[in-house]
């Protein structure tokens, strides 16, 4: 089988373009259903990127496929999309998943929540052997990241990085009001980040008054609706925003008022949003400060030093689980041949005790089950070696020859009794 990967991501592409590719869980369970009319598919989309993992038997033009799609979803902007598509195949593309799931691709090396985004990703999608099995090691690989190395260690998510950004502006964060806007796990995390480092959450505003009442609760902060932003804002220092809005829910046209009256008063807005939730309008006023998520980089290279050490170790055990995953899937191809090649075997051996079946009439049971016992094990003896080479050899890129060779020396699937691999 044939696995194939196209993505975008922070590597590559700003975020005004991440977020014409972004997709909410239901709408990336829906691609990938769509898309996986012969062949297997899930897509992961996060802040940082939105990747399309395919698989199929044969050619199926997987790549085009999966370019197609991702191009379909920026519409007018897709001819700027396509330049900045990466393309990564079979085992490149399973190592990719490896490291995006340990969270050695993302912005902030080591974040948590992309483990959490991968398992979403593979359980609302439309896998199938390889994909389930691509997907359920890289998870493996990440918990072993994590659980053997430090890599976790730090301000390593998004969240926290938001955090230490609004610190850096403040400096001493104790008595500063934040208001949240959205209700969301990213809303959650970064609250927990500020209020650890002093701050006061005054307010929460979200789209539905249940979810906003609820994470306000948690904090001892008031619930409010998206149209008391503007009335919000001048008892704000940090405005966090994380919603799943297609457009800006914060602009200048509704906000210009409110931060004309601050006279200047600092404001910093942190947008963790994609697609982005904050007008970069709004930066035109004095006294107000906005950042987006590719904003948050200046904050992690602050921190990288202290984990590159843990990034290699790390490394070192994702490229051993990939390793793991590329001879898995290498086998494949061979399987069909050890199977016929064994099935071969023990149709010749089952023929021949049915033809000494006169002269072990006269055994008991006991003796019988003894020579059906030997007879089995000699064929598995003989067949021990030439099946573990067959694997070796399908690791190294060699299976395919190795099984054609196989099945002309004992002439496997010359009369249609073996199904040959795809």
């Amino acid at each position: 089988m044939n696995l194939s990967l196209v993505g975008v991501s922070h590597h590559r592409a700003p975020v005004e373009l991440r977020e014409r590719v972004s997709v909410d869980h239901d709408a990336a369970a829906a691609l990938a259903g769509e898309l996986a009319v012969d062949c297997e598919a899930v897509v992961l989309s996060t802040c940082n990127r939105t990747e399309i993992y395919l698989a199929a038997d044969g050619d199926a033009a997987l790549e085009v496929r999966a370019s197609a799609a991702l191009v379909g979803l920026a519409r007018e902007r897709g001819e700027e999309i396509a330049p900045v598509l990466y393309r990564l195949a079979d085992e490149s593309a399973a190592l990719h998943l490896f490291r995006v799931a340990a969270g050695l691709d993302s912005l902030v090396p080591g974040e948590g929540e992309i483990l959490g985004q991968v398992r979403t990703a593979h359980e609302a999608g439309a896998a199938g052997p390889l994909l389930d099995r691509l997907f359920r090691q890289a998870l493996h690989a990440a918990r072993r990241a994590r659980a053997e190395t430090a890599i976790g260690e730090s301000p390593s998510s998004v969240p926290a990085a938001a955090a230490a950004l609004a610190q850096q502006v403040f400096g001493d964060m104790a008595g500063r009001s934040v208001l949240l806007v959205g209700a969301g796990k990213m809303s959650e995390a970064t609250a927990r980040n500020l209020a650890t480092r002093g701050a006061q959450i005054g307010a929460v505003a979200n789209r539905t008054a249940e979810h906003g009442e609820q994470l306000a609760a948690r904090f001892g902060a008031r619930s409010v609706g998206l149209g008391d932003l503007a009335a919000e804002i001048g008892g704000a220092d940090v405005v966090v925003s994380s919603t799943s809005a297609r457009d800006f829910v914060l602009t200048r046209d509704e906000l210009g008022d409110a931060l004309r009256a601050r006279r200047g008063r600092p404001i910093l807005f942190v947008d963790l949003a994609v697609p982005r939730d904050i007008d970069p309008g709004l930066s035109a006023y004095d006294g107000s400060f906005v950042y987006d998520i590719d904003d948050l980089e200046a904050v992690v290279e602050a921190s990288l030093a202290g984990r590159r050490a843990e990034a290699s170790r790390a490394e070192r055990i994702v490229a051993g689980e990939a390793e793991r995953f590329h001879s898995w899937q290498a086998s494949l191809a061979v399987v069909p041949a050890i199977a016929s090649l064994r099935a071969r075997a023990e149709e010749i051996r089952a023929a021949e005790l049915a033809k000494a079946q006169p002269r072990l009439g006269r055994l008991g049971d006991s003796e019988r089950r003894i020579v059906e016992a030997m007879t089995s094990q000699i064929v598995n003896k003989l067949l021990h070696l030439p099946t573990v080479r067959l694997k070796e050899a399908a690791a190294a890129a060699d299976g395919v020859v190795y099984a054609d060779v196989v099945r002309h020396l004992f002439g496997l699937g010359e009369h249609g009794d073996e199904e040959r691999p795809r």
